[in-house]
């Protein structure tokens, strides 16, 4: 994970350069960008939330829920989140909020009809362990710079001589920003994959620490990743979309899902950490 954001970083710092040899015109969209970025960071949970028609329970709403995150929470010394609920068939979770303190847990009804006691609480330790490793922030600051390059290619295009342009001779040209962009864009799309991919091995060995039971995490990514095929393609395409990398268990998972431009690591990957990991808690390996 280190070497990843290393990796974006220098290539970052690449766009960064170019922004300011461009001159005032890139650097003034830039800003714009990152403002709208802020926006939307600070607004994100909320923006999640709504999108999958989520809402807030109270214990008395959702008893067996908030019990299990209760009893996670304190094995895991971590402030309790917010509880969510979300009405759909899909059987999934998901963690958001910058910081433990702002942190949101959300299970749909799907996921809690299908597995038992012990499968549930293995997959929420793996949520709260992304909430133990803010990994919605590092994200988030992580693809800082490539949606400013996302934004600065379809402003090009749109207006081009905003940048200032050819016209500026002491910097380069539109078409070079544009350009810089785009495959630093493309760059960091593979990175920013990778490193998604690798937070997911580290929630899901997280879960098995703190519950002590990596077998339960293994039997409910087995239980969801067959049910998923399941779910009517109606309720796949509205789960799909931006959030779909916060999943537990990606929606449309497919045989490729371990190319590069996954956001989870293959199931069969999944199992065998896992498994590796059983085998280190029973002094077996």
């Amino acid at each position: 994970m280190m070497l990843t954001l290393f990796l974006l970083g220098l290539v970052y710092a690449v766009l960064i350069a170019v922004l300011f040899a461009a001159g005032a015109g890139a650097v003034t969209i830039a800003v714009i960008a990152g403002v709208l970025f802020l926006i939307q960071f600070f607004t994100s949970d909320k923006i999640a939330l709504y999108s999958m028609g989520a809402r807030e329970v109270s214990p008395q709403q959702a008893p067996e829920l908030h019990a299990a995150i209760d009893r996670l929470c304190i094995q895991a010394n971590l402030p309790k989140p917010r509880v969510a609920l979300a009405e759909t068939p899909m059987p999934n979770a998901f963690a958001i909020g910058r910081s433990p303190k702002t942190a949101t847990v959300c299970a749909t009804t799907g996921i809690l009809e299908l597995l038992s006691p012990a499968e549930l609480e293995g997959v929420l330790a793996h949520e709260l362990t992304h909430v133990q490793n803010r990994d919605v922030l590092v994200m988030t600051v992580a693809s800082f710079f490539a949606s400013i390059a996302a934004f600065i290619v379809q402003m090009g295009f749109w207006f081009g001589g905003a940048f200032g342009g050819d016209d500026n001779e002491d910097g380069p040209g539109v078409l070079v920003v544009i350009l810089v962009s785009a495959v630093v864009y493309a760059v960091s799309f593979l990175l920013l994959q990778a490193l998604s991919r690798y937070r997911e091995f580290a929630a899901d060995r997280g879960s098995a620490i703190i519950t002590g039971r990596p077998s339960a995490l293994i039997s409910a990514l087995m239980k969801i990743s067959g049910n998923m095929q399941r779910i009517p393609q109606r309720d796949l395409r509205a789960a799909s979309g931006e959030l779909a990398a916060f999943y537990i268990f990606p929606p449309k998972a497919k045989n490729t899902v371990s190319s590069l431009f996954a956001t989870h690591p293959p199931l069969e990957a999944r199992i065998a950490a896992l498994q590796r990991l059983e085998a280190q808690l029973q002094g077996t390996a």
